[in-house]
């Protein structure tokens, strides 16, 4: 989980009491949760065809990154949106729907299941211009698996991404961690990715704080070359984020891929 600063530790752990006293269960990277929705009756993975546009982005390294990145150059007036790929569909069209108004482009990391019950989404947004990644089959703590099943999280998710895009997708992050045991980064490298994407930036969105909290969390931290890490299946992130991306603006910081921040 990312850093809790000074200055809003005070509201987190506001946030969180007020889940545990409500019963509500927060569901992200850092729980045993999960914030997708039940597969769509008729969506299969027969379903499944290649796309007919152009390829999405094959992975690529970035000479002079580290293994594990967590965020770009300080020097860079730009910062990377990264959203976790689960969830209602819907919600994620009205995400990627926001950021495009804006003029600005998301990373998503897909969970493979997610795409298995929703392969419409992997053309969706890249149509939109937005970086495409892996973020494992099932969305289960990778980093505790053994060899064998650690690979087939990353690998089948990049086959679902194949066969979708013609690519196995620009990006893999790890579930349920931020960064990558060494075992599974060197799983990742043999899929195919040359880094493994980590964020500097928690919105801390799948605790349920709010809009305005997660406004706060992320502005407060943001800096020019941050990666922030987001999740589509929450609608609290869809409402905060024309504010983030407004104030984002006025700090002459613009929200683009991640393949862009690094290039």
């Amino acid at each position: 989980m990312g850093r809790v600063t000074t200055s809003n530790r005070r509201d987190v752990l506001r946030a969180g009491a007020g889940l545990i006293a409500g019963g509500t269960l927060a569901t992200g990277c850092g729980t045993t949760g999960t914030d997708a929705p039940p597969p769509h009756p008729a969506a299969h993975l027969a379903s499944i065809t290649p796309a007919s546009a152009a390829p999405a982005a094959a992975p690529r390294a970035f000479p002079g990154q580290p293994l594990q990145i967590t965020h770009g150059p300080r020097t860079s007036a730009s910062v990377a949106l990264t959203f976790h790929g689960q969830g209602d569909p819907a919600l994620a069209t009205r995400l990627l729907t926001t950021a495009e108004k804006h003029g600005a482009r998301l990373t998503v990391l897909a969970v493979g299941s997610w795409l298995d019950a929703y392969p419409a989404m992997a053309r969706r947004i890249l149509d939109g211009g937005h970086d495409l990644g892996n973020h494992t089959q099932r969305h289960i703590s990778v980093n505790a698996m053994a060899e064998a099943g650690a690979r087939a999280e990353i690998t089948d998710c990049a086959d679902r991404l194949r066969r979708l895009t013609g690519s196995i997708g620009s990006w893999f992050r790890p579930s349920r961690a931020p960064t990558a045991v060494p075992l599974v980064a060197r799983l990742a490298t043999e899929a195919g990715y040359p880094h493994v994407l980590s964020y500097d930036v928690d919105s801390l969105d799948y605790t349920r704080p709010g809009a305005a909290a997660i406004t706060r969390k992320v502005l407060a931290e943001v800096t020019a070359g941050s990666v922030v890490s987001m999740h589509f299946g929450y609608p609290d992130t869809a409402a905060a984020l024309p504010a983030v991306l407004q104030e984002l603006d006025r700090r002459g910081l613009r929200a683009v891929t991640t393949t862009e921040l690094l290039s």
